[in-house]
């Protein structure tokens, strides 16, 4: 295996002198190079390829935000990561759009090498370095016009309760995605995973939203090529759904209000990879989905035979890269293979895969013209996997929810 190349950038030298020593220990997995400032981090990336670079933010002539802006512009490959003590409110902000991710100083060691390796690992899964470099340089996901316009709105008033806020992310991917991601960052001062929607809109805070929506512009409108609006609407309302089922199907089976909220993001999010796809490779994407119509057959395969990767792969790395836990990562990226991935009982993933299943099969039987194009031959229950966690048979009771669904 090729060792990945790192790069930490920190004007304090002893600071530098603290993560080699921190990181000694993955030597044989990583190759690093520590530069004392942002001008030597520039001309080291010059001299040869990284794969992550792990900056300081407040840093004399550079700092941290505008040297992972050149980094972003110039490498979008490469994985950014902040690494800061400071808290001031400003600088955070602007350290939002080049940074996948915002982690305070002192450095948890333990968590960057987790956060860094599941992003590698979620990386290395996609063959096309093109479409994993357009998913690097990505400022936001575009959310439908309707939704965006909606969440605006609400922000202008100062009568809009964090009740409302949330339940309009809830329904776009798009900002539930960013949210989450802001909400696993240090930007929040929060130690922990955050894996549910309505916490993590919580932490945040409704004066923040409204600043990283109406002044920062952290989430975007999708406004190109009108040709793929119907696809786009159709796969918001199925990735609802599922989410909405995934939850039912949760709370039904743990009674855990908590999991069933962490399934709901799961099932929200498990389809992000196809939005990256119709929003970045608008005309390849366009082209599967005419041949789908023609010929179906399992999106997965046609998705690796004509892109070179495929959605949940690309999902799971957007996932991993902006720090997001690993169950939400394992459910995007296993939902339609589940046996897979290594489970020991009912989890996030778990209800995705069998909520997008039976959303598919209820759609398909109620009404054949309203699925996405893109898996219109079904989607088969995984029963072995179900049978692996002693689960066999539950999936009737689980499917039997499916009408309480909008």
């Amino acid at each position: 295996m090729t060792r990945k190349r790192l790069l930490f950038v920190d004007d304090d030298k002893m600071v530098l002198a603290g993560l080699r020593r921190a990181l000694h220990d993955t030597s044989s997995v990583w190759e690093m190079t520590f530069a004392p400032g942002a001008q030597e981090a520039l001309e080291a990336l010059e001299q040869a390829p990284f794969d992550a670079v792990v900056t300081d933010m407040r840093m004399p002539s550079m700092d941290g935000a505008e040297l992972l802006e050149r980094v972003r512009d110039h490498y979008p490959e490469v994985i950014r990561i902040i690494l800061s003590g400071q808290s001031e409110k400003e600088a955070m902000l602007r350290s939002i759009a080049p940074a996948h991710q915002y982690l305070a100083k002192p450095c948890d060691v333990r968590e960057l090498k987790l956060r860094l390796s599941q992003a590698f690992a979620s990386r290395d899964l996609v063959s096309n370095p093109a479409i994993a470099a357009a998913i690097s340089r990505l400022r936001s996901l575009p959310s439908l016009p309707a939704i965006y316009s909606e969440l605006t709105s609400a922000l202008r008033s100062e009568h809009t309760s964090l009740a409302q806020i949330e339940e309009i992310i809830a329904k776009d991917v798009g900002m539930a995605t960013r949210i989450l991601q802001l909400a696993n960052s240090a930007f929040i001062g929060v130690h922990g995973r955050v894996s549910r929607l309505r916490e993590a809109v919580s932490l945040i805070g409704i004066e923040t939203v409204r600043t990283l929506t109406l002044s920062i512009h952290v989430f975007s409108q999708f406004d190109r090529n009108s040709a793929l609006a119907a696809p786009l609407a159709v796969l918001w309302e199925h990735s609802i759904r599922v989410a909405a089922l995934a939850q039912r199907i949760a709370a039904l089976e743990t009674g855990n209000k908590s999991v069933a909220e962490e399934c709901f993001a799961a099932g929200l999010l498990h389809d992000v990879g196809k939005i990256i796809l119709l929003s970045e490779r608008p005309k390849e994407y366009t082209e599967l989905l005419k041949r789908l119509a023609v010929e179906p057959g399992p999106v997965e395969a046609l998705e690796i035979e004509m892109l070179g990767c495929s959605h949940p792969q690309l999902g799971a790395y957007l996932v991993s890269m902006w720090g997001l836990p690993t169950s939400l990562a394992h459910a995007v990226a296993f939902h339609h293979r589940p046996s897979e991935a290594i489970e020991s009982g009912f989890s996030a993933l778990t209800a995705v895969h069998c909520a997008n299943a039976f959303v598919f099969a209820g759609d398909n039987s109620e009404s054949p013209g309203s699925a996405l194009p893109a898996e219109s031959s079904g989607l088969p229950l995984d029963r072995a996997y179900l049978d692996s966690l002693g689960l066999s048979g539950r999936e009737s009771a689980w499917r039997d929810l499916l009408p309480s669904v909008p």
